[in-house]
């Protein structure tokens, strides 16, 4: 996460709609982030992240509303946009035959920058990015991890100082997670406006000054990660006994003091609304009189996770979420805007 900044702000949304067909994937969002800052934008699939970013990156214009990235307007200036931007989508953009240099380096040249700045840029990159030693193989041979990073690279060959980022760590395993995030805050520090969409909630509350959760087209809340699992009620009294055997005798102790707790075996963890940090000494106490030995009793704060429950009914990863049920309610009009924007309906996800 970033100091929060008090210039203008870098990115502006205002009651943006988008709609295809009968169908709206994006109903009236508003949103600003200052310059230096991290928003992130949180839903499941079909939530309308990826719509929202292709809105604010001239790809996609929206039916209503407005957008300005840099001062900008995204419909009336789209070149002075794209100036200032960089994006990083879902999959990745990199030339598989060419080198991770050379991928680098004809990023340069098509923005027209002058060769020897190109070559200097493409290697402190590489270098910024860990992928130096992989400089000269080919990008087919990179793993997940390294040609995400070389396509994020490859994004901020311009040093834009406005990115994008849709699902960026989507299909890494957590290591290149984590190290992706080490090189977004770093970025971050050095300046650079994010924005990027996740439907992972740790991701959120590792990266962004404020996140906006989205459902359904329509902002359903919108805060600091703390303020968003401040709302989502009080914490949860966590309870890890030392022997698996002892678990049943434990959840038959609480059950004197609380009426519903949810009990995990494998864990050997017994998870129940907390009653206040009062309370703690209590219950610690009963489970030392009944002989029972705890690794840990404490309260544990709401994650993103449970704010998103709370706000929905539902977890993030519901498989009623899933992006096809959008796709479906597209209609054939949708399939042709599409079309016209030079994406495949394939590769085209709301």
């Amino acid at each position: 996460m970033s100091t929060r900044s008090t210039s203008a702000p870098a990115i502006e949304a205002e009651h943006l709609v988008k709609r295809f067909g009968d169908f709206t994937a994006v109903d009236d969002i508003s949103f600003t982030v200052p310059t230096g800052t991290v928003l992130g934008l949180l839903g499941p699939n079909g939530s309308g992240k990826t719509t929202t970013i292709r809105m604010m990156t001239t790809l996609s214009p929206p039916t209503s509303g407005t957008a300005r990235v840099a001062g900008h307007d995204v419909v009336s200036e789209p070149a002075l946009v794209r100036k200032k931007m960089g994006l990083t989508a879902q999959s990745a953009t990199v030339d598989e035959l060419l080198t991770g240099r050379e991928n680098l380096r004809l990023v340069g040249d098509l923005y027209g920058l002058p060769k020897k700045a190109v070559k200097a840029r493409a290697d402190e990159l590489l270098e910024k990015f860990s992928l130096t030693e992989a400089a000269t193989r080919v990008a087919k041979s990179y793993s997940g991890g390294m040609r995400r990073r070389l396509d994020l690279a490859a994004s901020l060959v311009a040093a834009p100082p406005v990115l994008f980022l849709d699902e960026p760590t989507t299909g890494l395993d957590p290591r290149s997670r984590n190290e992706l995030w080490d090189v977004l805050r770093g970025l971050v520090r050095d300046g650079t406006t994010l924005l990027l969409t996740t439907q992972y909630l740790d991701e959120a509350d590792q990266l962004a000054d404020r996140v906006i959760v989205i459902d359904h087209g329509r902002v359903i809340a919108e805060g600091t990660p703390l303020q968003l699992k401040d709302r989502s009620g009080v914490a949860s009294l966590v309870i890890t006994v030392s022997r698996p055997e002892d678990v049943d005798e434990a959840a038959r102790v609480l059950t004197t003091r609380i009426a519903d707790f949810h009990v995990d075996r494998d864990a050997r963890r017994l998870t129940a609304p907390s009653e206040g940090v009062s309370a703690l000494a209590g219950i610690a106490a009963a489970f030392t009189e009944a002989g029972i030995e705890l690794d840990d009793i404490g309260l544990q704060r709401p994650s993103l996770d449970d704010v998103f429950l709370s706000l929905t009914g539902r977890k993030a990863e519901d498989p009623r979420l899933e992006s096809g049920g959008d796709d479906t309610a597209r209609s054939d009009t949708a399939r042709s805007e599409t079309a016209s924007l030079g994406t495949t309906e394939e590769e085209y996800r709301v």
